[in-house]
């Protein structure tokens, strides 16, 4: 009781998809918290005694990832498997390719989802979420390619998702500003969609999955900036080796949950590319950025943060036909740079705004340099494009996720062909 933070935020979240929890996801651990997680401990024969302690936690970890492992029995089916864990027979074949439905092997371990998505739309997004949720959604779907870019300044791992076998590459990523941590849990909820549609054989905004799978790779790159999200979501934390270098980059703050937008090191990972790198430092000098702090800071020399070092190795080892980096907010798709997109581009993204309701223009003045979109138009000069999403001052509240989301499916669809 009392407890306060993204730790209960996710809890609240968890227990309210298994129908256990009825109140706000709010991160307060508060008196219908604490009932819920008391009605938890009695389900699974725990000591109901309302906190979330280590056996507790152990035991609440299965359905934070979103599937638990069975050992098959004799005479076992998949439809029965399923009853028991209420979960759909048919995402439990999916979640285990190597049993045959008719012949299950009794002795072997099975993977069984949950009967909710795994994907939280409605807590704060942090680093810790985004892993759970890739391993979730890795155990459901074992088709999903995971991969590793790199490393964030702390060391965290920059992963990628690859939906698809096709031959037509796009890529997708998100949150390179800390504020606009919305979009990461955007690209891994379309993943979740994509990936379950697949799996089931359904329609997904309209497109057969399984057509789109074997003509098109969809590569997505969830949190390019996973120090900086957990800066603004949890805290500044004491052992943080940048500890008081941040908070004087801060101008003396420790609240950064409402100004940082650069990685741990005070740079804009969105104004580090080597694309009209030199305006970008002209730019900050006239705006008296002198140095790193919250926004704008370029960085000492282009590309000098393992961040963007990451995204354009990862970018250069690929044949991508189109990008799309997303952000927040305004509603509005950027296209072009110094009109170097080709003219196929302004009809892609004309196609993308009405889909999404979204404006199609060109970024004028600071924000039209440096950028990812940028340096992938100047250095492939194919379609490359800015999305930002929603509207209102940066950080977002996850309360706009669903319009967002709704706003971002079809494009996101659209762009794969």
């Amino acid at each position: 009781m009392g407890t306060t933070g993204s730790d209960v935020m996710e809890v609240q979240s968890v227990l309210r998809r298994m129908g256990l929890y009825a109140g706000g996801v709010d991160g307060v651990f508060g008196p219908q918290t604490q009932r819920a997680v008391t009605e938890f401990q009695r389900r699974f024969g725990l000591a109901p005694d309302g906190v979330i302690g280590t056996e507790t936690r152990r035991v609440l970890e299965h359905f934070l990832l979103g599937y638990d492992t069975y050992v098959i029995q004799p005479g076992d089916t998949f439809y029965g498997i399923a009853r028991k864990f209420g979960a759909d027979p048919s995402l439990v074949a999916a979640a285990n390719p190597e049993q045959a439905p008719d012949s299950l092997v009794p002795g072997a371990r099975i993977v069984v989802p949950y009967g909710y998505d795994v994907v939280a739309t409605d807590t704060d997004y942090t680093y810790e979420v985004l892993m759970r949720n890739i391993q979730g959604l890795k155990m459901r779907y074992p088709f999903l390619a995971v991969g590793n870019i790199g490393a964030s300044v702390l060391g965290k791992t920059l992963y990628s998702l690859r939906l698809g076998v096709g031959e037509n590459h796009v890529f997708y990523n998100a949150a390179h500003h800390a504020l606009e941590w919305i979009t990461s849990p955007v690209l891994m909820k379309f993943a979740e969609d994509y990936l379950k549609a697949y799996a089931l054989g359904r329609p997904i905004g309209g497109y057969d999955p399984r057509e789109l799978w074997s003509s098109s790779s969809i590569w997505i790159v969830p949190m390019v900036n996973p120090d900086g999200v957990d800066l603004v979501l949890n805290g500044l934390q004491a052992e943080n080796p940048y500890y008081d270098r941040l908070i004087r980059w801060n101008g003396g703050s420790t609240d950064f949950s409402r100004t940082w937008q650069a990685n741990i090191r005070g740079v804009d990972l969105n104004h580090n590319y080597d694309a009209a790198w030199t305006q970008s430092k002209q730019a900050e000098a006239e705006l008296g950025i002198t140095g790193p702090g919250p926004t704008r800071f370029s960085g000492p020399y282009p590309v000098s943060e393992p961040e963007t070092r990451a995204m354009v190795s990862f970018t250069r080892s690929h044949d991508f036909r189109l990008t799309m980096a997303y952000h927040s907010q305004g509603r509005v798709i950027y296209w072009n740079f110094m009109n170097l997109a080709p003219e196929e581009a302004r009809v892609i993204g004309e196609n993308l705004a009405r889909i999404s309701g979204y404006t199609l223009e060109q970024a004028t003045g600071v924000a039209s340099y440096a950028g990812y979109k940028d340096w992938f138009i100047q250095d492939f000069r194919r379609p490359g494009y800015t999305i930002e999403v929603g509207e209102g001052q940066n950080p977002l509240p996850i309360s706009q996720f669903g319009q967002i989301y709704g706003e971002n499916l079809g494009m996101l669809l659209y762009a794969a062909t």
